[in-house]
């Protein structure tokens, strides 16, 4: 299930790919990743350091900031074989920031933080709240500029991996307008952060208060450029997760081979049963048109216009595939498959945990509607 095909894959995606595979499959075993649910920290240091030090936190990173120079593009084979693996580590997030500081931050802002990011500070965003609306302008935190200090109000939620980050992002209103103001740590608080319990267990999020929380006015991005940031971050994490997810949804579907052709019933291996042969085919012809879509869009990043249209279509085949696949693995597995300790419960999980992220595959379709027939 390895095979890309000739959908404008790049040298660099290939390569990656197969680095990627391997180091994602040796660091996140299934036995780890268990592990890893109670674990307060919820993730390997030491794995998250060898992320660092091969350089994937600086790959869409530019040059003058310390980085590699490439695009998104050249994250998404990365991004898969960690969903594939279930391998959560603050990577999305931090890319993401990144993001998001190319996108709206001022010169000082990216050439400060950039770097130490392509180093391999943990960094995140804040901004879903309580109403849990995807447009992400809807907001009502808020921050009150006095002189050249900004105080912040309002409580964020989902702001994963926020204990590890070193910054985050977060959306305010100041003056009724949404903008950006960088957070570091050590703005924080005591109690600043609640974990929060959320369906995805192989996962970190919390609730960020930001009362009582004071940063620079000059930790704000460029008001002129919020409507480019906020368009940018919906992009990037529409890809990012649909890469995790199509890799998911590649590992579940195999996951559920194996058991269909080992568990025997009335003395035949299930598998050889039509009603779950049929089935089981059409979660791979529904992932395989995830994974077109995804390269797709990777090789379209950036284009005005085709670029968007094609993230979303990805997004929303790639939450379709994996909700489908995971659900049918766990209707196959029987009464085993409603426990725990069955796999396909993780991922079944995490798709509705990043559908709850960025918009799942209805939500995602909507958007296109407006795109492809206004």
């Amino acid at each position: 299930m390895d095979n890309l095909g000739n959908i404008g894959t790049t040298e660099e995606q290939i390569e990656l790919m197969d680095v990627a595979t391997n180091f994602c499959r040796d660091k996140s075993p299934m036995d780890k990743v268990r592990a890893l649910i109670d674990d307060d920290l919820g993730y390997d240091p030491d794995v998250w350091k060898e992320i660092a030090e091969l350089g994937w936190l600086a790959i869409a990173i530019p040059e003058t900031h310390d980085g590699v120079g490439l695009s998104m593009a050249e994250v998404v084979p990365i991004a898969e074989q960690m969903g594939r693996n279930l391998m959560s580590t603050p990577f999305g997030t931090t890319t993401l920031a990144a993001q998001a500081l190319l996108a709206g931050g001022s010169e000082a802002q990216q050439a400060d933080w950039l770097p130490k990011i392509a180093a391999g500070s943990a960094a995140t965003l804040a901004l879903a709240e309580d109403n849990g609306d995807w447009d992400l302008s809807n907001i009502t935190c808020s921050g009150k500029q006095d002189g050249d200090s900004l105080s912040l109000s309002g409580k964020k939620q989902l702001v994963r991996w926020a204990d590890s980050a070193e910054l985050i992002i977060a959306s305010v209103k100041v003056d009724g307008d949404v903008r950006f103001a960088l957070i570091e740590r050590s703005a924080l608080g005591e109690g600043a952060l609640r974990r929060e319990s959320i369906i995805d267990e192989t996962a970190r999020s919390f609730e960020l208060t930001l009362d009582g929380i004071t940063v620079s006015a000059d930790a704000l991005f460029d008001a002129s450029r919020t409507r480019e940031t906020i368009e940018k971050i919906e992009l990037a994490a529409g890809l990012i997760h649909a890469a995790e997810m199509c890799g998911g949804s590649q590992a579940v579907i195999d996951y559920t081979l194996e058991y269909l052709k080992t568990r025997k019933q009335f003395d035949k291996i299930i598998g050889s049963f039509q009603a779950l042969k049929h089935p089981t085919v059409d979660n791979y012809v529904e992932y395989e048109k995830a994974r077109t879509h995804l390269y797709s869009a990777a090789y379209s990043w950036g284009e005005q216009g085709r670029g968007e249209v094609a993230v979303r279509m990805a997004a929303a085949q790639a939450h379709s595939s994996y909700s489908r696949a995971a659900d049918r693995s766990i209707q196959f597995h029987g009464g085993f498959g409603f426990t725990h300790d069955c796999d396909a419960q993780l991922h079944r999980r995490k798709a509705i945990f990043d559908g709850a992220l960025i918009g799942d595959a209805a939500y995602q379709r909507s958007k296109l509607a407006g795109l492809l027939f206004d």
